[in-house]
Parts: structure tokens; sequence; C-alpha cells
């Protein structure tokens, strides 16, 4: 998927010398400290910052060429909730390549985007704006609207950030329904009680990947204190904790 991927910010390196093979319908949890390089390795992945050096691949294409087959939630803090736009034409932006850019959105369409709020649990906010719902509401639409992307690989930038427990049981339930199809779902999380629990894949990011593979063979301690340095804790037991 990327080779030698290197992206600078003035002249640092957010990311350096990363590559990685995504595994085919696997659940890939991306995980490091703040200021590692997780968000920018999927805005790398997305063409939304440019790479200094490495290749991006996506099912044996250029990233550049195929990038239609990608699938984005971004970060809540990324969005401007102040926009006058229902969580219905939200969704309905996920359908624009199946409709065209320059073609009308029919009723057709708007019932398939309901289909997928209504998935989501939020056939009953179809018409709120999304700054009216709740951070787990506006979480959930952006995943819907995903989700009408109908793609082969998702990218999702912190879904689990600040959502109510139901809403986490929803998402995570979509992202298994999602690699029971075969597709493959990279997730930037920090919570690592919760790691092993809901991916079955790890990707561990220090502005270098420290390591990378089944989540039964890469979350161990020696590979998280690796990633974590002095911020990471063992507890009794073997378990483990980030320390601030």
């Amino acid at each position: 998927m990327v080779d030698g991927l290197t992206v600078t910010y003035g002249g640092k390196p957010a990311l350096e010398d990363v590559s990685y093979t995504a595994p085919p319908g696997g659940l890939v949890a991306v995980v490091g400290p703040n200021g590692a390089g997780k968000s920018t390795f999927i805005k790398a992945v997305m063409g939304q910052v440019s790479a200094t050096a490495g290749e991006i691949a996506l099912f044996g294409k250029s990233a550049r060429s195929n990038r239609s087959v990608v699938g984005y939630v971004p970060q809540r803090t990324s969005v401007d909730w102040d926009f006058p736009v229902s969580a219905l034409d939200v969704v309905t932006m996920g359908l624009y390549r199946r409709i065209g850019w320059l073609w009308p959105v029919r009723a057709k369409h708007r019932r398939q985007a309901f289909g997928y709020l209504d998935r989501m649990g939020l056939a009953d906010y179809a018409d709120r704006q999304i700054g009216q719902l709740s951070g787990g509401q506006q979480q959930r639409v952006f995943l819907a609207r995903a989700l009408a992307q109908d793609a082969d690989l998702y990218l999702m930038d912190e879904p689990l950030a600040g959502v109510d427990a139901k809403t986490e049981r929803t998402i995570i339930g979509v992202l298994q329904d999602l690699k029971d199809e075969g597709r493959s779902v990279f997730v930037v999380h920090h919570d690592l009680r919760t790691v092993p629990e809901y991916f079955d894949h790890l990707m561990l990011l220090n502005t270098r990947l420290v390591a990378a593979g089944p989540m039964s063979e890469t979350f161990t301690v020696a590979n998280l204190q690796q990633t974590y340095g002095g911020h990471m804790a063992v507890l009794p037991g073997g378990a483990t904790a980030v320390v601030d």
C-alpha cells in the first residue's frame, strides 16, 4: 500500500520512510502518541497532503488514479458544523461519485442516502442541520456518508473520539460488517484498552513505523514501550497504560 512514505511539514518529518501493505479485509488500528503522524498517514493516502518521498498504491494502481475506491471519515474537529446542510445532505454527498458531480440529485438518491442514515439509527434526524446534532450523532452521519461511497478501503480518523457508549457500539458493529464484507478499514484510535478487542491488525506509528501486523503478534508490551517511550507504563499483571 505504501512504500518509503515520507511527509514533511516545514522541513520536519511528520512521517519518515513508512512502508506497509494492508491485509485484505482487515480491521486495522493506527496507534501512536500525539504528533506521531497518524492523521498525516491517513491524509497522505487520501491525497490531502503531499508526500515528500515514497509511493502510495491502492489495489495495485497509483493512489492518484484510484482514489474512487476509498471512503473517508474525517476528524470531527476538521468539520465546519455551522455549514447549512442537513444530515441527509451530508450522506447524499457520499453518492456523488455514482451520481456524477454535474448531474442532479434525484429522489432515488435521497432514498438511498436515507437508507444509510437509517442503518446508523438516525432516520429521525435526516432533516436536522448537522451542527444541531450531538457529537455521537455527527460521527454517525459521517460514517453513513462513508458507507454511501461503497468503497473497498475505508480510512477513518478518530471515529470513536468523544462518542457515547451507544454510538461506539454502533460504529464498531459497522466496522465489523465492513470487514466481513471483505473491505479493508484503517482507524486512527487512541484507547489502548479497546484496541485488541475491536481490531485484528495493528500499525504502531511514531513518525516511523515501529511495528505492524496481526494483533496477536504486534500488541506487545515491548512494541508499545518502543512506540510511546517514557509515556508507556506497565501495570501489574502485564497490562499497559499511557501516562501523560
